[in-house]
């Protein structure tokens, strides 16, 4: 018998996956990044979904099961000069469909943004978190994750 997470199917994400994108940030009660579902908000959206198509160095994933988007991801990878000139990954918006977290496939989709970095040629990889977002520090914690760095960010 198949987990949840060996039927997934994780590709870069279409146009078309907007809504359910959006659906799963706007579902977030911590996300704090004011998403919503209203169509008049779409064209933002879209906006900067043609942004990260536009880039070679980012990607948005979205992961599948039974054809439905139950997970996504951003994959930014960037150059660097410290430690000796090596690429990182950073991995941002990692989102679960929330009747479906607990089942594997937040690992799955981590994994999968890991295997993403290694073969884009990243020495390292990371993310950041919520700072209410325990559930989340112990999941990411458990999958090799450490905290090394104390983030802080300014609105413009």
């Amino acid at each position: 018998m198949r987990t949840q997470a060996e039927a997934l199917v994780i590709e870069p994400a279409r146009r078309e996956d907007l809504p359910a994108i959006v659906a799963m940030f706007a579902a977030d009660p911590l996300g704090g990044h004011g998403d919503t579902v209203d169509p008049a908000a779409l064209d933002a959206y879209k906006a900067g979904f043609d942004a990260i198509t536009a880039s070679s160095a980012t990607e948005l994933f979205v992961a599948r099961l039974d054809g439905r988007v139950v997970a996504t991801f951003q994959l930014i990878v960037v150059g660097g000069i410290a430690g000796r000139g090596a690429c990182r990954a950073i991995v941002e918006g990692v989102q679960v469909a929330p009747d479906l977290r607990g089942r594997g496939i937040g690992a799955a989709v981590v994994a999968h943004a890991e295997a993403e970095a290694r073969a884009r040629g990243a020495a390292t990889v990371a993310l950041t978190s919520n700072a209410a977002r325990t559930d989340a520090h112990r999941f990411y914690a458990r999958l090799g994750f450490a905290r090394t760095h104390v983030g802080f960010k300014k609105p413009l």
